[in-house]
């Protein structure tokens, strides 16, 4: 991975970080999830008007990567309702690259050597870490296979658009074209489950929704680019190095607790990552 390639993703996880924050802050976090899935909608259309039509195999690619991406964010809504920026996105995040990893030992063509496996046992240490805090502090338990249940969508969907953006070979089409079935299954899944009183949001709730969608979108374009010139292992594995970042964000910004467990737990992650990427 070259340096500009590894400097766009340590972006795109800061800004990944950044929306997450967004909607950890507001009070209904389904809503804004909801918010954030139709802006990105409509954004979507508005790239896919300047590139062409996905040809061939590519739709199936993208239909099943849009349906993971709701998956994805339906688990990490819930899991806000139950846990803090802090807790809930290291273990979201951080058992993702695992995922990843193994994975793609059957699936892609990474080879891997002893330094990479080091990184994925320092990252499971970690999370189990992570996911101990929220029992020895009182917090609520059940966000933990909420957590769980985002990052195993998330490795589905980083390997599903890897691949597919190689096939569809342009990483804009596959970006729009992937953001626009999202946000037919989200919100037609909300919609169904709770009708249209999610539409109905404040003008202050509608921009930070919008907000949350740019940020969403471009930190997903990049690393989609990203997939298309370096393994797709290195590429979901250094994202989420955002875990750094949300931690950070969740302590100084959002005023969340700093124990000493939470900061080891987030290092630990963030180290197994760097070792995986150096």
């Amino acid at each position: 991975m070259n340096t500009s390639v590894f400097l766009a993703v340590l972006f795109s996880a800061l800004l990944h970080a950044s929306w997450n924050a967004v909607i950890r802050a507001g009070n209904d976090r389904f809503q804004g999830m909801f918010l954030l899935t139709v802006s990105q909608g409509v954004m979507g259309v508005a790239m896919a008007a300047f590139v062409p039509l996905p040809k061939g195999e590519v739709w199936l690619w993208l239909l099943a990567s849009g349906a993971l991406h709701s998956g994805y964010k339906m688990f990490l809504a819930a899991a806000y309702k139950h846990g803090d920026l802090s807790r809930v996105y290291p273990i979201a995040r951080g058992v993702a690259p695992m995922i990843v990893v193994v994975a793609g030992f059957f699936l892609l063509s990474d080879v891997l050597d002893g330094k990479e496996y080091a990184g994925i046992g320092l990252i499971g240490v970690g999370v189990i870490l992570m996911a101990q805090g929220a029992f020895s502090n009182g917090e609520a338990r059940v966000l933990i296979p909420f957590a769980l249940g985002s990052a195993l969508c998330t490795a589905g969907y980083s390997i599903l658009d890897g691949l597919g953006a190689r096939i569809a070979g342009n990483a804009t089409q596959f970006t729009a074209w992937l953001f626009i079935f999202d946000a037919i299954v989200f919100s037609g899944v909300t919609i169904a489950t709770s009708g249209l009183t999610r539409l109905k949001a404040s003008r202050k709730s509608w921009f930070l929704g919008s907000f949350a969608g740019a940020l969403s979108l471009a930190t997903y374009w990049i690393a989609i680019w990203a997939m298309t010139v370096a393994p797709i292992a290195l590429v979901a594995a250094l994202r989420e190095t955002s875990v750094l970042f949300a931690v950070l964000i969740g302590v100084f910004w959002m005023k969340e607790r700093a124990d000493l467990g939470k900061l080891v737990a987030a290092l630990v992650i963030v180290s197994g990552i760097v070792l995986i990427r150096i």
